[in-house]
């Protein structure tokens, strides 16, 4: 390959699941001749989708770097996922690309895959092609998705080519620049033939191409003056106005292609050549010994790994991009954050599974290491005199969890290893064990991200693991003051125990936790017993008395008690204590509180009634609409109880158009007859768990 970064083309291939972009990156390495024939997602041989969660789901799953020259071009290809459960791959690998391909399945049009990569791409300020794909397909339609675009995202989408012949024929375009027709033979890999407007289109072509010319001479005060001059644009001045108008994004130019075809295919990759940006050209805002500075092919080295990724037979591979300066082989960079040198002993240049080595990576290229010891996703290397942090990519919140257990008790140490490995693959992958329920929760994007994990961490460190349903961490308080006055009596021969303690609890404001004070007076009970009453106490509060869940926001006074200068003890006041509040706490009026999350839905028009229908079904409440083109975003509030499974639940009601995210919002007073009902499913647990211990003594 040749890599000069004057070079080199760092694009991503975008857009909703289906609409083609594994297909076109196969339309491209053949052409490229970098492969002998296309391979198929049916056929599970492309060359992007080669892992073995994709070849079974048929998807896309992980963003995949293609690498290759063509017309003495060196193209950073990245196909990414377009299922909304893999975003945040999409998000990491759109950071590195200079250039955003989107992709537009002609029949189905915009969806939500397409909606949710447009606003990474305003978020890093890409310039934007966008490729209507599929034109070979019944029922395709150009017209209806240009103009559907062109609502959306206004009248800056301006069509480059024009298709002929839509359907099972179509191999030709009216290209608006070359002003000609330019035709492919079907699953050929050779370039185009060009030939004459029909008469019969030359109206419509003028009235597209006027548009086009209007449009980039709008974007350059000299082109503007030329064109008012002379009435006309050439073809070179087209071509020089639309490479700057295309970088300031003063125009969305489209594309058409039947990927699978290949035609259009190699136009496209012409086009990409022409107005994608240059890594020379670019710079990025990075700190520098805590300094703001923008860095570029002229600064210090430096490079930001955006991707981790395990491989078989290689292992892990660290995936980044050269921001500055030049990466050599057996070099040695300092990750600055983390205090540690690292040495880059191989480089790759990767097209899927495939590697090539290479001695030295110069600014722009986007390549992969054998994985670094300490240098994690998002991390920033650079030379040790010059300090280099590019801004870590903040990553969206997941919306589904799950409680994940491993079967073999042996196996803890590996389950934790292998949680934290998916994590250092997919920041997206979140995993804690909660204090409240003890449980491992595992959280993501949606249902097959995280089964997709589940699947990785079984085959790649044989575990035996499931995914349940969490336990939702109620909470347990009160309604009114309560009193109880407990002693705690022991004798069997020697010395006993022997504790009183006499409590009184009041409710305190939501959020307030636990509040623990003593009013003793007199000599009745020891104040060193009163640490002992304390812990007690927080011991039951932590275990809950209700459904064994946090008890919280009560006030407790311990304020009398009785001792015995023998028998008391620690454990002996423990005890009183932990007894004397849980006959204080039934007293006062006990209920339980749930835990209640916000919501925004992302939905088409037509799906609202029924989203809102569904909301109310999960005892939601709906606090407002927003309207975002032809999309509404619905901003509830759901108990959380409530909401297992509901980025699943949302894409099948809306087939597939729609998304949400939740966050935790606060605990209120859960419904008596669904608090009656949570009590009864605890106390039917608990006497099943009780059962099994019998049996298992027995």
């Amino acid at each position: 390959m040749n890599l000069e970064s004057r070079k080199i083309r760092n694009i991503g291939l975008v857009g909703h699941s289906g609409a083609g972009k594994t297909s076109l990156s196969e339309a491209m390495l053949f052409s490229a001749n970098v492969i002998n024939r296309m391979g198929t997602i049916q056929d599970k041989n492309t060359v992007s989708d080669y892992h073995t969660d994709e070849t079974e789901r048929q998807m896309s799953i992980h963003s995949t770097l293609l690498s290759f020259e063509h017309d003495k071009t060196s193209f950073n290809i990245i196909d990414m996922p377009g299922y909304a459960d893999f975003m945040g791959d999409v998000k990491g690998s759109m950071r590195v690309c200079d250039m955003s391909l989107f992709l537009i399945n002609a029949v189905d049009g915009l969806q939500i895959g397409t909606e949710r990569a447009w606003k990474y791409a305003d978020e890093f300020k890409h310039p934007r092609m966008i490729c209507i794909n599929g034109l070979d397909r019944k029922n395709s339609d150009f017209d209806t998705q240009l103009n559907t675009m062109r609502n959306r995202w206004g009248t800056h989408v301006v069509p480059l080519q024009l298709p002929i012949g839509q359907g099972a024929s179509f191999c030709s375009v009216i290209d608006l620049i070359r002003n000609k027709v330019l035709t492919w033979k079907q699953h050929s890999k050779g370039g185009w033939a060009e030939s004459d407007i029909p008469e019969d289109l030359l109206n419509i072509t003028a009235t597209y191409r006027q548009e086009l010319i209007d449009t980039i001479a709008e974007s350059d005060d000299n082109l503007l003056e030329k064109y008012l001059e002379e009435g006309d644009l050439s073809e070179d001045d087209i071509q020089e106005g639309l490479i700057n108008a295309v970088s300031n994004q003063n125009i969305f130019p489209i594309v058409c292609s039947s990927a699978t075809q290949n035609v259009g295919t190699t136009r496209i990759m012409q086009l990409l050549t022409l107005c994608a940006p240059s890594p020379d050209t670019i710079t990025i805002s990075a700190s520098i010994n805590g300094e703001e500075h923008k860095i570029g092919v002229d600064s210090p080295t430096s490079a930001f790994i955006f991707k981790t990724m395990a491989e078989q037979h290689i292992g892990e591979l660290s995936f980044f991009r050269v921001y500055s300066g030049t990466v050599h082989s057996g070099g040695e960079l300092k990750n600055d954050a983390r205090s540690v040198s690292e040495r880059f002993n191989q480089l790759f240049i990767m097209a899927g599974k495939n590697r090539t080595n290479v001695s030295e990576l110069p600014t722009g290229a986007i390549a992969a290491v054998v994985k670094l010891k300490n240098t994690h996703t998002c991390d920033t290397l650079s030379e040790a005199k010059y300090p280099i942090t590019i801004p870590p990519t903040k990553f969206q919140t997941p919306c589904i969890s799950f409680a994940m257990t491993t079967a073999s008790k042996g196996d803890e140490d590996k389950f934790g290893r292998a949680l934290a490995a998916i994590h250092e693959e997919d920041p997206t992958f979140h995993y804690e064990v909660s204090a409240e329920t003890t449980q491992t929760i595992v959280s993501g994007m949606g249902e097959i991200h995280i089964l997709a994990a589940m699947e990785r961490m079984k085959e790649r460190y044989k575990l035996d693991i499931a995914v349940t349903k969490p336990k939702v961490p109620y909470r347990e308080t009160i309604h009114v003051f309560g009193a109880s006055k407990y002693r705690h009596k022991k004798q069997t021969g020697g010395s006993g125990q022997f504790a009183e303690v006499w409590v009184k609890i009041e409710p305190l404001e939501c959020g307030s936790g636990i509040e623990f004070m003593e009013s003793l007076v007199g000599q009745n009970v020891d104040r060193g017993f009163v640490s002992s009453v304390e812990k007690g106490i927080h011991q039951i509060c932590n275990t809950g008395i209700i459904i064994g869940c946090k008890i919280v926001d009560i006030k407790v006074n311990f304020y009398d008690g009785k001792m015995h200068p023998v028998d008391s003890n620690d454990m002996a006041f423990q005890i009183a204590g932990r007894e004397a509040f849980k006959e204080a706490f039934k007293e006062a009026e006990p209920y339980l509180l749930e835990p209640i999350y916000e919501i925004e839905v992302y939905v088409p028009n037509k799906y609202m009634g029924d989203i809102i229908s569904d909301i109310s079904s999960r005892r939601g409440q709906v606090l407002g609409m927003d309207s975002d083109g032809h999309f509404q975003i619905i901003k509830a509030k759901i108990p959380l109880a409530n909401l297992f499974k509901y980025s699943t639940v949302l894409r099948s009601l809306t087939q597939g158009t729609a998304e949400h995210t939740e966050k935790f919002s606060h605990y209120e007073e859960m419904p008596s007859n669904i608090s009656l009902k949570a009590i009864e499913e605890y106390s039917e647990s608990k006497k099943n768990s009780e059962k099994c211990l019998t049996s298992a003594s027995h």
